[in-house]
């Protein structure tokens, strides 16, 4: 009875510091433009091993997020896939100001889930293709690099009739993963790991450098989770996961 009595005491406070430890994790809600969303996860799943607070990831076109932001919604960290859209939220009050940065630089990939199909600049120009997915240039960077990648192509104009649009660059790399398009302007991050298919890495001259920002927002200016994350993504852990998906690590 003794031994239990003993081991009793022992395992009280063992207990007690276990159920401290979940008390104290936070969980931080981001908001993510769509192309960095597998990477977002990748990162939150490092940042849980190495706090214990989780992260969830509500991904969608930058646009649409920011519309969500401004309406209310309790998102802590946005990570857009533009620079102009964080200094909104700040000059909206929606952002604490001087937590803007830049996370990540993105680039922009011709895309065919069929092999052979990306000649480049050629395939364009061949017009052997009956729809060409984009996501919505008013809504999405990449949308709006496809648009002036075409231009400067002088491309438009002809191809514009087999232009289909995705509401984010999710929905156009859906188009063409689901052979719905057979070619689409995606996001490197979004394909780098395929084996499969064919792309074309558009030359960055192309088009203006989908350079992309990171700010904490109101919700979480109190929070030390959401703070930590943001100062999390600015460390080499963070480097090292989003250079594996294809996208320069932000100065």
């Amino acid at each position: 009875m003794r031994f239990k009595h003993v081991l009793g005491l022992l395992v009280a406070p063992l207990l007690v510091v276990g159920l401290s430890a979940s008390a104290q994790a936070e969980t931080v809600a981001v908001a993510v433009a769509a192309n960095f969303a597998d990477a977002a996860k990748a990162i939150g799943a490092a940042f849980k091993a190495k706090t214990g607070n989780d992260v969830t990831i509500s991904s969608g076109a930058t646009g649409a997020l920011y519309t969500q932001i401004s309406q209310g919604a309790p998102f802590e960290v946005f990570l857009a896939a533009d620079s102009k859209t964080p200094r909104k939220a700040v000059d909206g009050g929606f952002g604490v100001k001087g937590t803007e940065f830049t996370y990540a630089v993105g680039k922009l990939v011709l895309f065919s889930a069929t092999d052979g199909v990306t000649a480049g600049e050629a395939a364009l120009k061949d017009g052997k293709f009956d729809k060409l997915a984009i996501a919505n240039p008013d809504a999405a960077p990449y949308g709006a690099a496809a648009v002036a990648t075409l231009k400067k192509l002088a491309l438009y104009d002809t191809v514009q009739p087999k232009i289909v649009t995705g509401e984010s660059i999710a929905q156009a790399y859906q188009f063409v993963d689901s052979k719905n398009a057979q070619l689409g302007f995606v996001a490197l991050s979004q394909v780098i790991k395929r084996a499969d298919g064919s792309k074309w890495l558009v030359p960055q001259e192309d088009y203006a450098p989908i350079t992309q920002d990171a700010v904490l927002l109101t919700p979480g200016k109190d929070s030390a989770a959401s703070k930590g994350f943001v100062e999390f993504l600015k460390g080499s852990d963070a480097a090292a996961i989003i250079k594996s998906f294809g996208y320069e690590v932000g100065k």
